[in-house]
């Protein structure tokens, strides 16, 4: 795969990067796409699935957990644990 023919995925939203995937699927499990066709287009799904593991990844990362004292109320908020 031709690292030029996807850069455009690095630019995409999770949202519209999803969007895109869910439709390679469906494509691809109507069975009605020719082969090359189909090693293309899964090799862009591969990008895409890529993509929006880093951005969740990236979200998570952003993500705050809250903290509670002994009596369970809430006392602040600290970096979510990502590892």
């Amino acid at each position: 795969m031709a690292e030029n023919i996807h850069a455009d995925v690095k630019k995409l939203t999770f949202e519209t990067a999803i969007e895109e995937l869910e439709s390679i699927v469906r494509r691809l499990e109507e069975g009605k796409v020719p082969l090359e066709e189909s090693v293309a287009i899964y090799e862009r799904g591969e990008a895409l699935k890529r993509r929006c593991d880093e951005l969740l990844r990236q979200a998570e990362a952003r993500v705050d957990k809250i903290t509670t004292n002994a009596n369970g109320q809430p006392v602040g908020m600290e970096p979510l644990d990502v590892e």
